[in-house]
């Protein structure tokens, strides 16, 4: 095989969808695992659809994404210029040649002396190839209409800007969406016109939503652009992970891969048939992997920013590691930190019939008020909570269940939850001995 040289060629008209994202990242894993070269291309030629920074965007959420590119506008390269207006001159001068050689005839404006160059289809011609995904694939040129090379304006229309550009690009293999499978016999005309050697072409499936509909744009029920999903807070190796198993599974049959993994296992022999489902709750279930595998002074940098939006006091950096440390095996996504802080630290505190009644039951005055004592006299630390509540045992001749959730019930009024300590040292002193007053209170007034 010659040297593998691949390409992504996204239009700088918004942001990173998945779909282009997934586009992206195969052929980057096709080029790093057969260690050949990944290349960026600008297709800018629809001009009225491009948007201002969108070029941008796209390379950030790219790089954010964990790929890195061989050539591309912002690195350069020795096949450049890597933007299509760029090479307007390039295109002019193929498709004259195709007008010379009687592939193609112009197609005058009317009045007019402007005029679009068609390809002349040939008659009577079956063009297969092999797809590196779906197999022998075979077209006949009776169904394919003559079509417009360049128009008027002089922009070349995507099936033979394409063709040009892989071509002088020296690119070996076409990966992309099956969207494009009927453009192809149209890129093989131009490239046989030429007697140019044609790349081999591989038409991924495309991606579903969980009601086994393509996933479109205006699906409301799935976030789809990567840049959506930095701002939640997943990470980007998990994202790189999730997309890559859409429309392709390891041989080892494992969900969780790290980037260089995912490079050494890829083969493209293994890409599906079947429709790819965007499965929300697996790139929930994968991030909530990548977050465990973070350190608690890590996912606590990560997650400062979204607490910080949301307005919520962070006393101090040992206060913001134990938060996250009680939250770590909860959290989706690091921007959910902010609900769960949320859930934790109710804004009103109430005690549910249920829990009310554990106290009664319990005659937990006695442990609630020893444990009072214990506070008010104590510097209130995390570390010595702790031997606090097991004092608070000894004095009351309490344990287990009846010490524990007494304790718990009377400072954050749930029945369950994280660690007591770490919970009462992130509530504070002055919350955790109001909230005992006020439920040692309550339960005098009922005794």
């Amino acid at each position: 095989m010659s040297k593998v040289r691949v390409r992504y060629a996204p239009s700088p008209t918004g942001l990173l969808h998945i779909g282009n994202a997934r586009s992206a990242l195969f052929n980057y894993l096709f080029a790093r695992h057969f260690g050949g070269d990944f290349i960026v291309r600008i297709e800018d030629t629809d001009t009225a659809r491009n948007v201002a920074g969108g070029e941008a965007s796209q390379l950030d959420n790219l790089r954010w994404l964990g790929l890195d590119w061989n050539e591309s506008p912002d690195k350069g390269g020795p096949y450049g210029p890597y933007r299509q207006l760029e090479r307007l001159d390039i295109y002019k001068k193929y498709a004259e040649e195709l007008l010379e050689k009687g592939y193609a005839y112009k197609e005058y404006r009317e009045n007019s002396s402007k005029y679009a160059i068609r390809f002349k289809v040939p008659q009577d011609v079956e063009y297969s190839f092999k797809d590196i995904v779906r197999g022998e694939l075979k077209f006949q040129s009776k169904d394919v209409e003559d079509w417009v090379m360049m128009k008027d304006n002089g922009i070349p229309t995507y099936n033979f800007a394409v063709v040009i550009d892989d071509h002088l690009m020296e690119i070996t293999h076409v990966l992309r969406g099956e969207e494009h499978i009927t453009n192809t016999p149209k890129q093989i005309m131009v490239y046989q016109a030429f007697g140019w050697q044609t790349p081999e072409f591989g038409h991924m499936t495309i991606i579903v939503n969980e009601q086994k509909k393509k996933l479109s744009k205006r699906d409301k029920n799935v976030i789809q652009f990567i840049s959506e999903y930095k701002a939640m807070g997943y990470l980007p190796e998990a994202m790189f992970n999730f997309i890559s198993l859409l429309g392709w599974s390891p041989a080892e049959n494992q969900e969780i891969l790290s980037h260089d993994d995912i490079i050494k296992s890829f083969d493209p022999n293994r890409l599906s048939k079947a429709p790819a489902m965007f499965d929300k709750d697996k790139l929930a279930y994968i991030n909530s992997k990548y977050i465990k595998m973070l350190s608690a002074e890590k996912l606590a940098e990560s997650a400062r920013p979204f607490l910080e939006k949301e307005g919520i006091h962070i006393p101090s950096e040992s206060w913001l590691l134990l938060l996250v440390g009680i939250l770590q095996d909860r959290m989706t996504h690091i921007g959910e930190i902010v609900s769960l802080y949320r859930a934790f630290f109710h804004d009103e505190f109430h005690l549910s019939d249920e829990a009310y009644q554990f106290l009664v039951e319990n005659n937990a005055s006695h442990i609630l008020e020893a444990f009072h004592k214990h506070l008010e006299q104590s510097n209130f630390t995390s570390e010595s909570i702790e031997p606090l509540i097991k004092q608070t045992g000894l004095d009351t001749n309490t344990k287990g269940k009846t010490l524990f959730m007494s304790l718990r019930i009377a400072t954050t009024g749930d029945m369950h939850g994280p660690s007591l300590p770490i919970s009462l040292a992130l509530l504070g002193r002055d919350l955790v001995l109001k909230r005992l007053s006020e439920t040692i209170e309550k339960l005098r007034g009922e005794a």
